[in-house]
């Protein structure tokens, strides 16, 4: 069975969802990096911190203490920041809006990039974001690149966001995902790429369930990187 598990793909795709399904299926830990970027945007928007201030940024994300819980009886893995619950502050309209010009900065991904590996060295993990395969875990066991088509990932972003009793046009979040997929790929610094030895799954036409036991298939059969 893989150790390290590194899922990569856009926003919307539902990398966290899937991962700690997987992770639960597995009995693995799972480490959503997107949420530790999502808690430096919000700890700057808190603060009232310049998002174009690339080295006070990179100051806060060091001297800013990230933990997460062990998984709840829904699967999630709360994340504490400076002693404080930030689970479901890190998931509002305005972080989606911001997170992906903080996540570009190099020096805050350095701080997070290495806080991460230091987590993944226990193995038997699962660790989603944008740039897992290529940066954070290049050795992992197995790599998977997880995407959905641009409709798709904004229906689903829509329901989770009516969900929480956020209202949103279908409109606005497609054109955020639009734009945050443009961030992500365009950035200098480790951008959303496919690398050549992951596993490309398409999605689109399939439930949470079905992509579950798609993988399982792939780790059963030993269709890994190693």
């Amino acid at each position: 069975m893989a150790g390290v598990i590194a899922i990569d793909g856009p926003a919307g795709a539902g990398k966290s969802t899937l991962s700690r399904l997987l992770a639960r299926e597995l009995g693995y830990r799972h480490l959503d990096t997107g949420a530790m970027y999502r808690a430096i945007t919000w700890l700057a928007i808190e603060r009232g911190i310049d998002l174009n201030n690339e080295e006070a940024l990179t100051e806060l994300a060091r001297e800013t203490e990230i933990k997460f819980l062990p998984a709840d009886s829904n699967g999630v893995c709360p994340i504490i920041v400076n002693g404080q619950d930030l689970t479901n502050e890190i998931r509002k309209p305005l972080v989606n809006k911001y997170v992906s010009l903080v996540a570009r900065i190099e020096g805050v991904r350095e701080v997070m990039v290495k806080l991460q590996r230091k987590m993944a060295e226990e193995g038997e993990i699962i660790i989603d974001g944008r740039d897992i395969g290529s940066r954070v875990v290049p050795n992992a066991d197995l790599k998977l690149f997880i995407t959905a088509s641009l409709e798709e990932r904004a229906r689903r972003r829509f329901n989770e966001l009516k969900e929480k009793n956020l209202d949103l046009k279908f409109k606005e979040v497609r054109e955020e995902i639009a734009r945050r997929d443009k961030i992500d790929s365009e950035r200098e610094v480790s951008p959303l790429v496919r690398v050549e030895d992951a596993l490309l799954i398409d999605t689109t036409d399939l439930s949470i369930e079905e992509v579950v036991k798609k993988i399982k298939t792939i780790i059963d059969k030993g269709e890994s990187n190693g």
